[in-house]
């Protein structure tokens, strides 16, 4: 008896959605907010830290497109300069909580027993501790800049990564395909590499792209109170805490157009990350 015709999905089908046409102006605008960041000090019009005294809190203008703050520096620059800071540093958290917490969830689900209650236990630990508080320890003892807090949110995060990583362990060792590997001889560490990992990657990433937007709110946060990038290094949380006293004044665009920028990045990444998650889920049903 032959089996019926399988029954595929255009791929264009998808995309006459409101969902996917979401999905691809959400992806668009993440990977050229990416690409601003790696791109900043080319695409800048002007210096982000020159100052036009005689330009200060202007509305947009041929000299300033997007207005000036404050101190007459151009808004349109200090955006474009501040995405690298904003958005290299949640970049860097998510890579090294990824791979960390991906190594440490996998060694846990596979090995088991007292490996496992250890690593377990450590990564509840770490939970117990918000991560905006462990980055503000870390920056009290090593200093303001980007290095101590990048280290404390990666730490902060890796227990998300490595808690879901575990249980996606536990439950793929069980699947045939990973006894017959390991009855035709290969090794644990072979088996993980090329074929767990591989298994598991799709439903990491999207749980590492919804980090994203968390590791920048926190970040943006940090800059907001000082505690983030040095003074004259532009970002967009001490962009919002330079434009406060000009929004009480009338002059909202210096402080609301960095807040825009986190909103819609955050979003966007969120958007992008749900969508990975369900064609994730929808294969492995």
């Amino acid at each position: 008896m032959s089996a019926g015709p399988i029954v595929r999905r255009p791929v264009l089908g998808s995309l006459r959605t409101g969902r996917g046409w979401l999905y691809l102006t959400c992806l668009a605008f993440a990977v050229s907010m990416v690409v601003v960041a790696l791109a900043a000090p080319w695409l800048a019009p002007a210096d982000p830290n020159a100052s036009d005294l005689g330009a200060a809190l202007t509305g947009p203008s041929p000299s300033h497109p997007l207005g000036a703050d404050a101190a007459g520096r151009d808004t349109l620059s200090r955006l474009i300069t501040g995405a690298r800071t904003s958005l290299l540093g949640p970049i860097a958290v998510v890579l090294f909580s990824t791979v960390a917490g991906v190594l440490v969830g996998v060694a846990a689900g596979w090995l088991g027993g007292w490996a496992d209650t250890v690593l377990s236990r450590a990564g509840e630990l770490l939970l117990a501790f918000p991560a905006l508080l462990v980055a503000i320890m870390f920056v009290a003892l090593y200093g303001t800049g980007l290095l101590a807090p990048v280290i404390a949110l990666s730490l902060a995060y890796l227990p998300y990564v490595s808690r879901l990583t575990r249980n996606l362990t536990l439950s793929e060792r069980q699947r045939p395909y990973l006894a017959a590997y390991r009855v035709q001889g290969f090794s644990n560490l072979t088996i993980c590499l090329r074929h767990l990992i591989p298994n598991i990657a799709p439903v990491v990433l999207a749980q590492s792209s919804v980090n994203f937007g968390y590791a920048l709110l926190d970040l943006s946060a940090l800059s907001y109170l000082g505690l983030g990038v040095p003074p004259l290094t532009p970002g967009w949380g001490s962009m919002i805490s330079d434009g406060q006293t000009a929004l009480l004044q009338g002059h909202p665009l210096s402080a609301i157009l960095p807040c825009l920028a986190i909103v819609l990045t955050v979003v966007a990444f969120n958007v992008v990350a749900e969508h990975w998650a369900d064609r994730v889920s929808r294969r492995r049903a």
